[in-house]
């Protein structure tokens, strides 16, 4: 059973330890503490958990082992992604090409390195303009980013199309798959994949960084680097083999899970709106993440809704979910031109319930009611 609290409602921001996270965890502490890089007992110990793990991340995300590293951070993995595939192009160009709804961390990379860029636009789904995106591909491109899915509004991305179109012009495409791995099958065709194991249940301070074979790479950051010579400093071992565990068993558990929290969410888009008109759902309703909704009003505060929700023990995300600040407008919903005051999303997880979800129904149009007399 999953260990967050009873009407924590907020899993795209992250998870507790899946169970077999937190067992392995505490094995992994006795033993895998020693350095994979050493030659002695221990060291090689160390060494074959830490390729049992890299094979295990590598067979869910359909990667070859020796193309998976680590990072200390889903945001940190997205960030070397960009500059690393980015610089390893740079004879080519210092183009990039980008989704107006990729996350923060991806834009924030891509700013970074001062280059030019393309913010390729979205429908009012939530989904990129695939033909837009292949007229931003230019001879000078270095790299194009996309999202797998959205992180706000839940929109599965067409990142299958938008990687032919890539290979067709000879550009990589990272991929920020940090919603998707270990929840739905990971798209084909990207050339590098970044991911956050704390979004599938595994400790936070793991991200995965994929590079694949044949994709041109120059370090960004100097200094040792043991794991596939990409991600300089020691490795937390005890904390990889956790996520590696973890992952195994979110990705067996996907298909229940999906097939348990799609109708919650179908619940949720519908009477949401129902009980409360200014709260009008967003995202596509068919092709989206099991997990996650979002609504957004022109009228109410989220800020406010959020801490009414917290006081009744229901804890739901507002604002950009980029942010640690929910009173940073969401440039998610800007691009799909729903600028809004309110915003909520709602992201289930394995230890969510039906009770959860009609509890939530029950206090939110009493709290919204409450804040447009006040």
């Amino acid at each position: 059973m999953d260990s967050a609290p009873s009407g924590y409602l907020d899993a795209a921001a992250g998870l507790p330890l899946h169970p077999a996270a937190r067992a392995a965890l505490l094995a992994a502490l006795d033993d895998g503490w020693a350095d994979p890089a050493k030659l002695y007992g221990a060291g090689r110990r160390a060494r074959l958990l830490l390729d049992g793990a890299r094979e295990a991340v590598a067979a869910v995300i359909g990667a070859r082992a020796d193309e998976v590293s680590f990072a200390p951070s889903g945001t940190l993995a997205a960030a070397l992604g960009v500059l690393g595939a980015a610089g390893g192009r740079a004879r080519t160009g210092s183009h990039l090409v980008h989704s107006a709804v990729d996350h923060s961390c991806v834009l924030q990379a891509v700013e970074f390195t001062g280059a030019p860029s393309t913010a390729v636009p979205v429908d009012r789904l939530g989904r990129v303009d695939v033909a837009a995106y292949e007229r931003a591909l230019r001879p000078d491109t270095a790299l194009a980013c996309l999202i797998s899915a959205s992180h706000e509004v839940g929109t599965v991305q067409p990142v299958e199309q938008v990687a032919a179109l890539c290979a067709d012009a000879g550009v990589p495409l990272l991929v920020d798959a940090a919603q998707t791995v270990g929840r739905a099958p990971v798209p084909r065709g990207w050339s590098v994949l970044t991911a956050s194991a704390w979004k599938w249940g595994g400790p936070p301070g793991v991200g995965v960084l994929a590079v694949r074979t044949g994709t041109r790479w120059r370090a960004p950051l100097p200094g040792d680097a043991p794991d596939g010579g990409r991600v300089p400093g020691a490795l937390p071992l005890p904390a990889i083999l956790s996520a590696a565990v973890g992952l195994q068993a979110a990705a067996a558990e996907a298909a229940a899970e999906d097939a348990r929290l799609r109708p919650l969410v179908d619940r949720l888009r519908a009477e949401v709106p129902a009980r409360v008109p200014d709260l009008q759902a967003v995202g596509d309703p068919d092709d989206r993440l099991p997990h996650l909704v979002a609504f957004s009003s022109p009228y109410l505060d989220g800020e406010t809704l959020l801490r009414s929700l917290d006081r009744t023990g229901t804890a739901v995300s507002s604002g950009s979910s980029c942010s640690t600040s929910v009173l940073e407008p969401s440039h998610v919903l800007a691009a799909m031109g729903l600028l809004s005051s309110g915003s909520l999303r709602v992201s289930l997880h394995r230890g969510s319930t039906a009770d959860d979800v009609e509890r939530l129904l029950a206090v939110l149009p009493q709290l919204a009611a409450e804040q447009q007399a006040g």
